[in-house]
């Protein structure tokens, strides 16, 4: 009923603004003329991909799973999702024909804002959405002296008098409805523009009031982000980064203008809580939708960051467990999952793991759908990916540990709890969760043990509640492991890429292989497999007991 309740008042809150910046005597409030330069341009550190860059200059447009081929600018393809039209017209892009290097890139880089420009500089409820218009303003100023510094006079008026209309309803406009993490790109745009574009002084602390409130929000005192998703936390710490560049800038120019307090809190606790969700391979770990991410940019972004923490083992706040030993590596999803509000990506993957050896992954969640979630299946796809069986955890009954939303959040969230200890190097995490027992009244309980060494991790999956409950405990495994049952059905033979060879032993449910797919990284679908266990409950809580244990080197 609550969220009922929210829905509407956010629906006629939208309603509203829709007929009210609709209205084509809007346009004429934002005013039609902009400075003659710029007050400041921000440094801008992060790479391009040129292989991406090259195929923009070729008319290939690819974001958010999709790809979209065309001779003339496509601003509004047909079949596009919003998360592709969201990205197009945020304009990250522009760092990858920055990559090239290039007089083609950089007249490309400008025909694109200016097109831009004349076909959108009015209000729309997607593409001027605050988010997408921070992100927007943001990459314009910061991608400044690549496309604008040597264009004519009248293309740096035209695109100055645009960023000054976007500039004054973003202003307006935010925050507005958003939360999470888009709520704080918002306000990136806002200290951008306020920094940036001469104007009203009282932006820059209206801006930084929002920073600071969202910071204090969102940045959990382990330093993960309320959403959960290691992606989420890689773009933000990113962002956040690029604001303090700006206000350093700003502060040789006007020694008023000061980094905040917990804007630098913030990265300090950030950076090290992005070590936390990086395997061996150096790239991100598979919750609430976090996809493998770009190694370049982790890197880029924890050398800019310049903060030194060493990361926790244990990441109480935001509910991560993380155990190393000697070369295996486990990360694990012991925590409620994210409040509301702050869950539109969030998975049903309570108590699940991934487990790397070296820089190998071996058992895996799914990752995310990549694509649209709009249509029948991009939908079917976006709800089997956030869903409990596409995560290595125990799934009961056919059903989710949280209960889903078809176009985001959660309805329900399991409730998590918690105890780890530690004797001479060996690891015992011991954790349960009741997202089963409305409806079925089953409790899952997940003790995970990592011996000093590395080579023995053990586990123990009990469900207390009726009897006669079917229920499967899956490992999915990354794309490049083989693995196959052995002993009539009672373990698995698990080879990595490299030849480093494990054996699962299972006790109390025969094992299984059978097939999966991994999204891991971004556009791409590749097959897999999963060992499964399999079996009924009795009533009585007795666990399956599982072991995963190095091969000895023939």
């Amino acid at each position: 009923m609550e969220r009922g309740a929210r829905e509407t008042v956010r629906t006629l809150r939208t309603g509203l603004s829709r007929l009210a910046y609709g209205n084509p005597l809007y346009t004429l409030t934002l005013g039609r003329n902009g400075p003659r330069d710029l007050v400041l341009v921000p440094p801008d550190p992060w790479p391009g991909d040129a292989e991406k860059g090259s195929a923009l200059l070729g008319g290939c447009y690819a974001f958010a799973g999709q790809t979209v081929r065309s001779d003339a600018p496509l601003w509004s393809p047909v079949g596009a999702g919003a998360d592709f039209v969201a990205e197009l017209h945020g304009f990250d892009w522009l760092r990858d024909l920055r990559a090239l290097s290039g007089d083609a890139a950089r007249r490309q880089a400008r025909f694109l804002v200016g097109h831009w420009i004349d076909r959108h500089d009015r209000w729309d409820g997607l593409t001027w959405r605050p988010d997408i218009l921070g992100a927007r303003i943001a990459n314009w100023l910061g991608g400044h002296d690549f496309f604008c510094a040597s264009a004519d006079d009248q293309f740096r008026l035209t695109m100055f008098a645009s960023l000054s209309r976007q500039a004054t309803h973003l202003a307006r406009a935010a925050p507005g409805e958003l939360a999470g993490a888009p709520l704080l790109v918002a306000a990136k745009g806002l200290v951008y523009a306020a920094l940036c574009l001469p104007g009203d002084p009282g932006r820059l602390e209206d801006a930084l009031g929002i920073l600071d409130r969202e910071l204090r929000r969102q940045v959990l005192a382990d330093g993960g982000h309320v959403q959960r998703n290691p992606d989420v936390h890689l773009a933000l710490l990113r962002h956040l980064i690029d604001l303090r560049g700006l206000l350093r800038l700003a502060h040789l120019r006007d020694p008023e203008v000061t980094v905040p307090e917990s804007l630098q809190h913030a990265i300090d606790r950030m950076t090290p809580a992005l070590r936390f969700h990086r395997h061996g391979d150096g790239l991100l770990c598979l919750f609430n939708g976090s996809g493998e991410a770009d190694r370049v940019m982790i890197d880029a972004v924890m050398t800019h960051a310049d903060a030194k923490g060493r990361p926790l083992k244990s990441a109480r706040h935001s509910g991560f467990e993380r155990v190393q030993a000697g070369r295996a590596l486990v990360l694990m999803d012991a925590g409620d999952p994210p409040p509301p509000g702050f869950d539109p990506g969030a998975h049903a993957g309570t108590l699940s793991f991934e487990l790397s050896f070296g820089r190998e992954r071996m058992i895996v969640n799914c990752g995310a759908w990549p694509g649209p979630a709009e249509g029948r299946e991009g939908a079917a796809w976006a709800m089997a990916l956030r869903g409990t069986a596409a995560h290595s955890t125990v799934t009961v009954a056919d059903r989710n540990s949280s209960a889903l939303i078809e176009d985001g959040g959660l309805e329900r969230r399991a409730k998590v709890t918690l105890e780890r200890s530690e004797i001479e190097g060996d690891t015992l995490i011991d954790a349960s969760h009741d997202g089963y027992r409305p409806g079925l009244g089953v409790t899952h309980r997940r003790r995970l043990y990592v011996s000093a060494e590395g080579d023995d991790v053990r586990g123990e999956d009990s469900l207390e509640g009726p009897a006669d409950i079917a229920f499967d405990i899956r490992f999915h495994l990354h794309p490049g492991v083989r693995v196959s049952a052995v002993q009539s059905g009672e373990q698995a033979l698990i080879r990595l890429p490299s030849g480093v060879g494990f054996r699962l032993y299972a006790d109390g449910a025969p094992v299984k292989v059978e097939e999966s797919v991994y999204f891991g990284a971004k556009g791409e679908r590749r097959r897999s497999q999963q060992i499964v266990l399999s079996g009924v409950t009795d009533g009585q809580g007795a666990p399956v007991k599982w072991a995963i244990r190095q091969e000895p080197r023939g």
